[in-house]
């Protein structure tokens, strides 16, 4: 077990409340868990992270109340079924010693220990569904489905987005719904009005062909120099060697000075200052999603075009309905078919040569972000459950 920061309270008197986040995965995976935490932690609650390690070393930015504890990563397989229940015997020890008033659980892991601390009287439970893992003929998968199930029933559940609630658990006793939006502290300032002839398009993400295709590499071959792609993120399991397969056709081309890999940035606060150097964010989704009921009800649950408009950047999304309606509409900026090389590039080419417009499709959208697209608003909710007693 690995501390990252902060050191452990033994007073267990302590009048200040203790929530405890329990995920068996990375917790930095996820800005809504560090949005979340943050807030709980600036009004007066000591948090601590239970969770494990791994994920390109993406960490939280450090806060005196907050504690990140993971255990090291273990390989699928039968040694990591005993991890897992190592991991269990870890959390259930906690909630014994550190004695937390709230238990938050954000992942199928975590639905047995949630359901279980569900029987603690002075323990009250959050379990935030960020996807929703489909049916699966695995024994323990299907036996995490069950605790799942009666979990919904028994928890205060969040959603990042209705219509998914809706569909998967309409039993749900207490539900709320919170969109995957960024923190108001993490808003720029307004963009300074700048003439030059250049684009600069920014992505970041799970580096898989579904959110970033190739076919925006191949749009860059339609476009002035001026118009460069920067990719933030990490490779998935499925997805090894996609990186290279892009910079591949770029190089081709005789246009790999044009696409830059950043890697993996493993704090939020160096990815947003990155992302600020941008003129446009890419926000794509499949136009079919083949049953996947994800990705076919993404509205809200998806943080990128938050993030980006959050930085005064336009929006690229996908040409489908739901998010067409919600960012392009609205005026936050353009839509395109991302399976066609020559789509994405008409929508690049208007946003280089519409600089103005460009700029104020960002500033509305920043706007938004601080109205009510901003993780406080939308956490309020959930505070006032809390506060509840």
């Amino acid at each position: 077990m690995l501390p990252v920061f902060g050191a452990p309270s033994t007073n267990i008197r302590t009048l200040e409340p203790r929530i405890l986040y329990v995920q068996y995965a990375n917790p930095a995976e996820l800005p809504p868990l560090e949005h979340s935490s943050r807030i709980l932690a600036d009004k007066g609650w000591n948090v601590l992270f239970l969770g494990i390690d791994g994920t390109e070393g993406l960490t939280f930015d450090p806060h005196p109340r907050i504690r990140l504890k993971r255990m090291e990563y273990c390989k699928p397989g039968f040694l990591q079924k005993l991890h897992y229940l190592q991991y269990c015997a870890w959390v259930l020890w906690t909630i014994a010693i550190w004695r937390p008033r709230c238990l938050y659980a954000s992942d199928t892991f975590g639905a047995p220990l949630a359901w279980v601390a569900t029987f603690f009287r002075s323990l009250r439970v959050i379990y935030h569904e960020h996807d929703s893992a489909p049916p699966s003929a695995e024994p323990l998968m299907k036996l995490l489905a069950a605790f799942r199930g009666r979990l919904y029933k028994k928890a205060l559940c969040v959603w990042p987005n209705e219509r998914r609630a809706e569909l998967v658990a309409p039993q749900c006793v207490q539900r709320a719904v919170v969109w995957n939006c960024p923190g108001r502290a993490e808003v720029r300032e307004a963009r300074p009005v700048e003439a030059v002839a250049k684009l600069n398009v920014f992505y970041h993400g799970s580096i898989v062909p579904a959110r970033l295709p190739a076919t925006i590499v191949e749009a860059l071959l339609l476009l002035p120099v001026g118009v460069r792609l920067t990719v933030a993120g990490y490779e998935t399991v499925s997805s090894r060697g996609y990186v290279d397969k892009l910079r591949a056709i770029a190089r081709q081309a005789g246009a790999e000075h044009r696409f830059k890999y950043a890697g993996a940035v493993p704090r939020r606060t160096d990815l947003l200052a990155l992302c600020r150097q941008a003129d446009v964010g890419i926000a794509f989704m499949p136009l079919t999603d083949r049953g996947d009921i994800n990705a076919s009800n993404m509205t809200g649950a998806s943080n990128k075009p938050f993030d980006y408009l959050s930085q005064g950047l336009a929006l690229l999304v996908s040409n489908r309905p739901d998010w067409k309606t919600m960012f392009a509409d609205a005026g936050f900026g353009l839509s395109c078919n991302q399976d066609d090389p020559a789509s994405i590039a008409s929508a690049l080419r208007w946003f280089m040569d519409h600089a103005d417009d460009r700029r104020g499709m960002g500033e509305r959208g920043r706007q938004r972000i601080l109205q009510d697209w901003n993780y406080e608003t939308q956490f309020q909710p959930i505070l006032e459950w809390l506060n509840k007693s």
